[in-house]
């Protein structure tokens, strides 16, 4: 089975993870984590849902502040989306890759449909034409709304501007002209193009659908999505798939996370929204149980696999020399959600003893917290981005208060109940082993000795 994984079923799977659009997914979206720590930071100290706390912010007049931080860093995840996914495209194609990034950037305003507000001035009411331009953008769709309406307004430009320019349909100046002046040559024809045709494609969604490209997009491609992952289905499908990869030595977490992550950055948005308009964060308000919250604190906390469960075993009950020296080396890392001392040293990868617990504890873990957020046991997670290396139980508490900590306690707790059979059954292989290989070598140095004499 290993080697039909590895000969026909792996090779494909790479194959697809290391094309253009995969690629230039993964490497543009990495653009907006920065951002999203930046503004969750300010969204957490704004929206802190304690008493005492709130009322000393609000009398030092600084949530506001907080609040345009936190707008313009988190809520403008789908610009910096499609800006990185084009310019990672170009990137790629080694040409210019920031005038691809802003050619997209501009692409998905031109196609983002002004908003039709009324507004009261002075007891002057402003009402917008028939067709509802006003001039005022939309700010929900620069967000998380936005995401896949980003992702395929990037891949599409980031492609075109490419083959416009590795085509040389550009416009060529002297060698003589500086760098920088005949590089905003290059662009302008494949920029004047892309712009024009997603013109019309913004003029095609007004005259026939009423409604822009953003909003037709997000109801017929992105709801759907957003709904099928939000599921135990999807829950499930996930956290087994990436310890399957990394069963293979695949790198799992970054394979599932540079496709899902999109929809699940849309999901924490949905839920930082409100969380920030102090509606109640539920599932009828239009929150998400599925959320890369969920994928990063309890799917891979501690690591691939939630391996903390073998690192207490190994570090109170072991009895094997080589399982010793892994944990003592896994102990820092381990913090920090790190373990590739242990998927390459104990290994993990390839081990059909630990195969069955390294598979079933994240998705048993993640299984469990769905159901756990469903029937109300703790709250749905707040939005909040915090970087996947944050320790556990603090970034438990980050996303969802000290229920969700305790809860992930037990979680690293459940690893180690079921780790444990196996564990102990390969560590004592592992030390019969070591016990015969010793006995071995003593037995080689008394007939050599035996010789001598």
């Amino acid at each position: 089975m290993g080697d039909y994984i590895n000969q026909k079923v792996l090779p494909k799977i790479m194959k697809f993870t290391s094309t253009r659009p995969i690629t230039a997914l993964k490497n543009g979206m990495m653009y907006t984590i920065p951002f999203i720590i930046v503004g969750s930071f300010f969204l957490i100290l704004g929206s802190l849902p304690v008493e005492s706390w709130a009322n000393w912010m609000n009398s030092t007049g600084l949530v506001p502040y907080f609040n345009q931080i936190y707008n313009f860093s988190f809520n403008i995840m789908a610009l910096i989306a499609v800006t990185g996914i084009a310019y990672e495209w170009a990137r790629a194609e080694k040409i210019d890759p920031l005038a691809s990034g802003i050619t997209a950037l501009l692409s998905f305003l031109i196609v983002l449909q002004p908003s039709n507000p009324i507004v009261n001035q002075a007891g002057k009411t402003i009402v917008t034409n028939s067709r509802g331009i006003t001039g005022w953008i939309d700010t929900g769709f620069l967000g998380g709304k936005g995401m896949i309406a980003a992702i395929i307004i990037g891949l599409l430009t980031g492609w075109i501007y490419s083959w416009f320019v590795k085509n040389n349909i550009t416009i060529k100046l002297p060698d003589s002209v500086p760098a920088n002046v005949a590089n905003s040559f290059i662009a302008l024809i494949p920029a004047a193009v892309l712009l024009t045709g997603w013109g019309l494609v913004y003029m095609a969604f007004d005259h026939f659908a009423h409604e822009g490209m953003l909003q037709w997009l997000y109801q017929v491609i992105q709801t759907p999505l957003q709904g099928l992952t939000d599921s135990f289905g999807g829950v499930l499908v996930v956290s087994l798939l990436i310890t399957f990869l990394w069963f293979f030595g695949v790198h799992g977490s970054a394979i599932i996370s540079g496709v899902m992550t999109g929809i699940l950055m849309s999901n924490s948005t949905d839920n930082a929204a409100l969380f920030h308009s102090g509606k109640a964060l539920t599932v009828a308000n239009g929150g998400h149980i599925f959320t890369q919250a969920l994928l990063d604190q309890f799917g891979t906390v501690t690591g691939a696999g939630i391996t903390v469960g073998l690192l207490f075993y190994i570090l109170f009950f072991a009895k094997s020399d080589q399982l010793k020296a892994l944990g003592t080396l896994e102990i820092a890392p381990a913090i920090f959600n790190i373990n590739e001392p242990f998927l390459f040293g104990i290994p993990l990868v390839m081990n059909p003893v630990l195969a069955i617990p390294f598979m079933v504890v994240p998705a048993l873990s993640m299984s469990l917290t769905y159901f756990a957020i469903k029937l109300g046991i703790i709250p749905l997670f707040n939005g909040i981005y915090v970087p996947w290396t944050t320790p556990a139980l603090f970034s438990g508490f980050l996303v969802g208060g000290w229920r969700t900590a305790l809860w992930q306690a037990l979680m690293l707790a459940m690893s180690f109940a079921v780790y444990f059979p196996f564990i102990r059954t390969y560590d004592k292989t592992l030390l019969k082993q070591e016990q015969e290989k010793l006995a071995e070598e003593n037995k080689e140095k008394s007939d050599t000795a035996t010789a001598q004499a």
